[in-house]
């Protein structure tokens, strides 16, 4: 990258909002194996976005509970510690979508696939090993957010290297660094790295591509869900590529792309909680 590129990115990340110190505060303590329910509690009702919209997601007809929940207590009670978890990240990357629409860009769809990544890198972890699942899940879900910077601060730009990706049936991130001179993987990493998230997972964003690809079990978590959400059209993100398992993440994963998709079984109910989560 160019010093004047350097300079113009490092502008647009610095505008873009910070992650909501509830939600870090929520990581944070999902990290502690001493955390307990009500530590998450707590957190979330001093939040009262996250807590009004992580109720009208539990209490929405995917979940069909008998009687209506008005206390996060009892959501936590009803979703689980790691999917109550999960939808507030998820509520804090909705946060950050671009109000204006850029053409070529649509931010829901874009979320769905943010979030069915996310949940496919999850239930990949165990497999690879040495990973931890729910660390999966957050990259998958930030994988593509330096597409979100280049929509917010970059929309020409960004609209042409769409447009081009379409045409030619080439991945996006090649077209962006025809049309920028980078692509959103340097984007994303330089963002996360901004909201102070782990090396690891910094490193999983802006190392996730073929020609850039590091060995290391989060990478081929997040690499394969990717090619996963966009083989079986779970949302789009723009890129309409789906690429090969290079051999040292089939090997981590345990088969090409179809062996592992057909091992995963029926992926509807994910596809569906997924859908709930990315209207919160």
């Amino acid at each position: 990258m160019t010093p004047e590129l350097t300079q113009k990115l490092t502008a647009a990340v610095d505008r873009m909002p910070a992650f909501p110190r509830s939600v870090q505060q929520i990581l944070e303590l999902t990290r502690d194996v001493n955390c307990s329910p009500k530590d998450l509690v707590r957190v979330i009702d001093h939040d009262p976005v996250v807590m009004v919209k992580i109720l009208r997601v539990v209490n929405s007809a995917y979940y069909s509970l008998p009687k209506q929940i008005t206390s996060i207590n009892h959501a936590v009670v009803y979703m689980g510690f790691n999917s109550l978890k999960n939808l507030a990240l998820s509520i804090a990357a909705i946060g950050m979508l671009p109000k204006e629409g850029v053409p070529g860009f649509d931010a829901h769809q874009y979320l769905l696939h943010s979030l069915t990544t996310a949940n496919i890198a999850k239930m990949l972890a165990p497999r690879v090993g040495n990973v931890d699942a729910n660390d999966c899940f957050i990259a998958g879900l930030l994988h593509d957010f330096g597409k979100v910077v280049f929509a917010q601060f970059m929309p020409q730009e960004f609209k042409q290297a769409l447009m081009m990706a379409d045409w030619g049936e080439v991945s996006l991130y090649q077209t962006l660094r025809e049309v920028i001179g980078t692509d959103h993987a340097v984007v994303g990493g330089m963002l996360v790295e901004k909201w102070r998230f782990p090396a690891p997972l910094v490193e999983t964003i802006r190392h996730q591509h073929v020609d850039d690809l590091l060995d290391t079990e989060m990478i081929a978590c997040v690499f394969t869900a990717n090619q996963i959400s966009k083989k079986l059209g779970f949302g789009a993100a723009g890129n309409p590529c789906v690429e090969a398992l290079p051999p040292f993440i089939a090997q981590r994963v345990g088969g090409d792309l179809d062996e592992v998709i057909a091992s995963l079984g029926d992926l509807d109910r994910m596809y569906e909680e997924a859908m709930v989560f990315a209207n919160a």
